[in-house]
């Protein structure tokens, strides 16, 4: 909890770090990679550090964490930690590090804030750090705890190499080596790491798509303006080697009865195919509603399997599509267009204009937001949400 000495120096400089927070985290990334460029290869994303989105979620997620702490200094806000430590996980973030972010990201706020900081706003926003970054690394141990290894990056064989829609791929793997296997939950992720033409190696998340036995099945979509799925499609083959994490992500599939509601556009149909086919492998009667928003019909990278499963369960699937075929719907999906099932989970999964509008509706129609669960992918720049 925040202490009472430190929680109105938060709250009377969180406006001023909140404005400079962007410069901040820009500045702090320059001097986190030039002491220590190893980072760049294998941990964070250089397309990330490109285009500002990484930068846009430590400054998200730093701002978030503070905003709650002075208007809950009691508690902790356990869905946003609990997003990251995930994501951390799968990256094999350690604790170590913590202290290598604190060093280089307080000697940022220092140089930036030089005219106005004085130890004691220096020692308020310390506390705010490390009761993040603390909660964090408890989240993330328990995290290793619970997988059937102890391993960081273990070798996966890649079987199977199969066109999924347009510009889209879907890649089988097996174990390649002895290591224990933990069992993967219908709508986790992994994260895959490639060896780039330049050496470096970039790592990227994937949502599994099938869950099913030892196997690994994910789905990438070639345009998605990342390092990693251009080298996944262009020079990886069955027979390749892969380094792959264990499996994380904690918008799964939760236990009932009531109906279930999947809503995703684009690749963001990974995750959700993940659930359906859990459920239709199951036999579930739960009333299960299948919604899904492409650019036409051939863009859909997972049709095959999501028709399939839901057809296997009697599910109802609507479809919209901006050029309209096979009894599709016209143009971008909207929950005001459909009649939803009463207590019903709704999951999602697609690009963040699309969750936004799609969340917005789902509250508005009548869902809680305790029963929307929602998957981001790269920088979670949604984290005050």
């Amino acid at each position: 909890m925040l202490s009472e000495k430190s929680r109105p120096i938060i709250e009377a400089t969180l406006p001023l770090v909140g404005s400079r927070i962007g410069a901040i985290t820009a500045d702090f990334y320059s001097r986190l990679f030039a002491a220590h460029p190893e980072l760049l290869d294998g941990l964070f994303s250089r397309s990330n550090q490109r285009s500002g989105d990484q930068q846009r979620a430590l400054a998200g997620s730093i701002a978030a964490f503070a905003s709650h702490l002075v208007n809950n200094p009691d508690t902790l806000p356990e869905k946003v930690l609990s997003r990251i430590a995930h994501k951390h996980a799968s990256l094999g973030i350690t604790e170590e590090q913590y202290g290598v972010v604190h060093e280089h990201l307080f000697a940022a706020i220092a140089a930036d804030l030089a005219e106005v900081i004085t130890p004691e706003i220096a020692e308020a926003w310390t506390e705010v750090y490390w009761l993040m970054a603390d909660a964090l690394i408890k989240l993330e141990k328990d995290l290793y705890a619970s997988q059937a290894n102890s391993k960081l990056w273990i070798p996966w064989r890649v079987t199977a190499k199969q066109p999924a829609g347009t510009d889209a791929m879907t890649f089988t793997l097996e174990p390649a080596d002895q290591t224990p296997v933990t069992d993967a939950k219908p709508g986790q992720y992994v994260s895959v790491k490639v060896q780039l033409p330049d050496g470096f190696r970039q790592v990227r998340q994937y949502s599994l798509s099938s869950t099913a036995g030892n196997s690994r099945v994910f789905t990438t979509k070639l345009n998605d303006g990342g390092e990693v799925s251009t080298a996944l499609h262009a020079g990886v083959e069955p027979g390749d080697i892969l380094e792959i994490s264990n499996p994380y992500g904690e918008i799964t599939l939760r236990e009932g009865d009531g109906p279930v509601i999947l809503a995703s556009a684009g690749i963001g149909c990974t995750p959700t195919a993940s659930i359906l086919r859990s459920l239709a492998e199951s036999g579930t009667r739960r009333k299960v509603l299948v919604l899904h928003a492409d650019k036409a019909m051939e863009n859909w990278a997972l049709s095959d399997q999501m028709t399939a499963d839901a057809v296997k369960i009697n599910a109802e699937l609507q479809l919209w599509l901006e050029n309209p075929q096979h009894g599709s719907k016209e143009g971008f999906m909207s929950l005001r267009e459909v009649d939803l099932p009463a207590h019903a989970s709704l999951y999602l999964c697609g690009p963040l204009p699309f969750m936004k509008k799609i969340r917005d509706e789902a509250i508005s129609a009548g869902i809680p937001a305790t029963r929307i669960h929602y998957e981001v992918f790269g920088p979670d720049v949604w984290l005050a949400n």
